[in-house]
């Protein structure tokens, strides 16, 4: 997976959350359709933190390939 395909990735996890935070109703969380926001935010993140790992490891694997 190319580097801009990563970037593509997050920029939607983003998009999600962003989406997600709007179908959030502060007064109950944990009910209704905000219990799905919620699951769909910290998934959203998950994604993300795994695209980052996943960017960095390719870095170091290029830095061994090259010493």
């Amino acid at each position: 997976m190319s580097k801009t395909i990563s970037i593509i990735l997050i920029v939607l996890a983003l998009a999600l959350i962003a989406y997600n935070v709007t179908m959030l109703n502060f007064e109950n969380l944990f009910e209704g359709d905000s219990t799905v926001a919620l699951i769909g935010i910290v998934a959203s993140l998950c994604a993300i933190v795994l695209l980052l790992i996943y960017i960095t490891s390719k870095k170091i694997q290029r830095r061994m390939n090259d010493e």
